[in-house]
C-alpha cells in the first residue's frame, strides 16, 4: 500500500471516532451515529491531510514507520473529525 493512502485510512477512521466522541459529550451537535460517523471521516480526511502538508513530518508516517508520526496522524485526524462533527451538528440544530 502507498504512504498516502495507509495516511488517508488512519485519518479517517481516527476522523470518524473523533466524531462519535465529540457527539456522545456533547448531545445538542448529535447527528445520529451514521451522521456523527461520515461527518466525523470526511473532517478527518480533509483535516489530517491539511495538517500532513503543513507538517511534513506527519506525511511520511507509513513509508517510515516512525510512531510519533502516526500518533499525530490519529490525533490530528480525530481532532479534526470531532470538529468538522461539532460544526455541522450545531448549524443542524441551529436550524431545526
Amino acid at each position: 500500500m502507498s504512504a498516502l493512502l495507509i495516511n488517508l485510512l488512519i485519518q479517517i477512521v481516527s476522523g470518524a471516532i473523533g466524531g462519535n466522541v465529540v457527539a456522545g459529550a456533547a448531545k445538542n451537535v448529535d447527528l445520529g451515529t451514521l451522521g456523527n460517523t461520515v461527518a466525523g471521516a470526511i473532517g478527518g480526511g480533509a483535516g489530517g491531510q491539511l495538517l500532513g502538508m503543513l507538517i511534513p513530518l506527519l506525511a511520511n508516517s507509513a513509508a517510515t514507520p516512525d510512531i510519533g508520526a502516526i500518533v499525530g496522524q490519529v490525533a490530528g485526524g480525530g481532532v479534526a473529525g470531532a470538529i468538522l462533527t461539532a460544526i455541522v451538528g450545531a448549524i443542524k440544530n441551529r436550524t431545526a
